[in-house]
């Protein structure tokens, strides 16, 4: 069964020529919502993005992930995801993975759409053959027709955003991570892509949220996590992760 094992994680991430500008420090501090971890070089900051986080997620958890801007929840996703390695602790995750969280990761602006579905699902984990396979799907559910033979530099956004999500949304994965949920283009194509997203949610063994829409995650997860400043202050039911998250910020 697929499942995601943290154990003690934590990752680091340099931030080159920021240290020594007292103004643009703090502003980073106040951006990042993390701490600064100590660093020999003068010129770096060392942002402490994770701090000694440690969660298990096994077959059939729905799991919410709450906190301020900054507070470590697209660095816990980007982990999932196999983006970011810890700097230090244990990840073990079995399953096969898919984010939602950046869709146009891989894709060339100079190649065509029908080249961008197949670089897209290798990103994905896909081999070239199971890549090439996605192409009709992504051709239906898009509607992007003889564009996909065209370099997607020529796209418009709503255009790029239908082929990304098209791609993406065409892997059917044990484990699938999302940032926020997405919107799809024009008003129209909304509600296809809605139910294909609905869809997937379903099919998944397990599904990781980072949203700070209340009422959506208490909709999609019966279970939350709260992160702060990079460490994990609370796990449990959704309604009382949300109640001890909402008397933090009251306290602040």
């Amino acid at each position: 069964m697929p499942f995601i094992d943290l154990e003690r994680i934590s990752v680091t991430i340099p931030i080159y020529n920021a240290r020594g500008r007292a103004l643009k420090s703090e502003l980073l501090r106040r951006a990042v919502g993390a701490n600064f971890a100590s660093d020999k070089d003068p010129s770096v900051v060392a942002v402490q993005a994770l701090d000694e986080v440690t969660l298990r997620i096994s077959h059939g958890d729905r799991v919410a992930v709450v906190g301020r801007n900054g507070s470590g929840k697209t660095t816990l996703l980007r982990v999932l995801s196999g983006i970011y390695p810890p700097t230090s602790g244990r990840a073990e995750i079995v399953g096969h993975v898919s984010s939602l969280t950046d869709l146009s990761v891989g894709m060339d602006p100079e190649s065509s759409g029908y080249e961008n579905i197949v670089l897209r699902g290798l990103i994905l984990g896909l081999t070239r053959k199971e890549a090439t396979k996605l192409i009709p799907d992504v051709e239906e559910f898009s509607e992007l027709g003889e564009y996909l033979a065209l370099p997607i530099r020529t796209y418009s956004a709503g255009m790029l955003l239908r082929l990304a999500f098209g791609v993406s949304t065409a892997v059917k994965p044990d484990i699938l991570i999302l940032d926020e949920m997405i919107s799809a283009g024009d008003a129209g194509f909304m509600g296809k892509a809605q139910k294909r997203l609905e869809q997937l949610i379903e099919n998944a063994s397990i599904m990781v949220l980072a949203s700070h829409d209340e009422a959506l995650v208490r909709k999609l997860c019966p279970t939350a996590v709260w992160l702060h400043a990079g460490r994990l202050m609370a796990k449990g039911g959704t309604d009382e992760v949300l109640a001890e998250y909402r008397a933090s910020i009251g306290r602040n």
